[in-house]
């Protein structure tokens, strides 16, 4: 069975169109991964757009989408309806998806999915790896993608917050054949990143809204999860109902998250680590009084002595 028929089998009786680029029924998000929609022919050069969904939220994944198309299809591009998602609704996201796989000649589009476990794992790790590290590399990576099947791209958009002038500069340290954007509401200003929005958003929401959690026998509450945002009372909610005292909170939770790691303290059972080998080996450096001191039990009991004291 082919992955949109088991998917519309799954979500019968409900308005949700097959998203590709997300998990098939039944399937946990278990690691990272990358979607590419079928390469346009269209002749070129190319535009494309990136923009990301899900950086902030507590909960799921961080999703990098990007769209292109010929520069020569920006006009029609330009009558899609494609804008920031954020201001869309589901409905109106999800048919602006479908319009984006509509003309595979022209349009084509990449997701980078991001789980939950792996970024708290690169921002948990010493060195850490932080969020907009994590975000470069996947932009990076999917641009190397488009790259690779051979598009030819003039110019790239970028959807960014902080110093976008310092990402540019990097960005054209990559491709220094390729001209950069980056701007703070460039899903609004550019079409093209506005299709790269949907489409990261789309799958963000498929994710979430389709998670199946891989923690065996676990039963998750019976409330929703809300946005994933922290300020959702929603998620809050979730997020309280959920945590076990002892092993915390399944993977869909990013345990490098403020929200959880408070909750965690607060309501989770202290740990005590107990190694008997790590306290004898403190025990055996440790200094001694009186005559002998300055030297460890380790030193007297092997009759070592500081060449300054002979």
């Amino acid at each position: 069975m082919d992955f949109e028929r088991e998917l519309l089998e799954h979500t019968e009786g409900k308005s949700v169109l097959p998203v590709p680029s997300a998990p098939g029924p039944s399937t946990p998000l278990k690691s990272s991964y990358t979607y590419h929609s079928p390469t346009p022919t269209g002749e070129g050069p190319y535009i494309l757009g990136v923009d990301e969904a899900g950086r902030g939220p507590v909960l799921g994944p961080l999703v990098y989408g990007v769209a292109y198309c010929p520069v020569s299809y920006r006009d029609q591009l330009e009558e899609l309806g494609f804008a920031d998602s954020k201001t869309l609704t589901s409905e109106i996201r999800s048919g602006l998806l479908k319009t984006l796989r509509s003309d595979s000649d022209n349009l084509g589009w990449s997701v980078r999915v991001i789980s939950p476990q792996d970024i708290s794992s690169g921002m948990l790790r010493r060195p850490a790896t932080n969020l907009n590290r994590q975000s470069q590399e996947a932009t990076v990576m999917l641009i190397k993608d488009i790259l690779d099947k051979g598009i030819r791209l003039s110019k790239v958009y970028v959807d960014a917050l902080g110093t976008t002038s310092t990402y540019q500069a990097y960005l054209s340290s990559q491709f220094p054949d390729i001209e950069f954007t980056v701007e703070s509401k460039a899903d609004f200003k550019y079409k093209i990143v506005g299709a790269a929005s949907v489409a990261a958003k789309v799958t963000r929401d498929a994710c979430l809204e389709g998670w199946v959690f891989e923690e065996l026998e676990y039963q998750p509450p019976d409330v929703e999860l809300g946005s994933g945002y922290p300020s959702d009372p929603k998620t809050q909610y979730w997020l309280k109902t959920s945590l076990d005292p002892t092993f915390g909170f399944p993977k869909i939770a990013r345990f490098s998250w403020t929200t959880v790691k408070l909750l965690l303290e607060k309501e989770g059972h202290a740990v005590q680590w107990i190694d008997e080998g790590q306290a004898s080996l403190i025990k055996a450096f440790e200094s001694a009084q009186g005559l002998d001191k300055d030297r460890c039990g380790l030193t007297r009991e092997l009759g070592i002595r500081s060449i300054a004291a002979l």
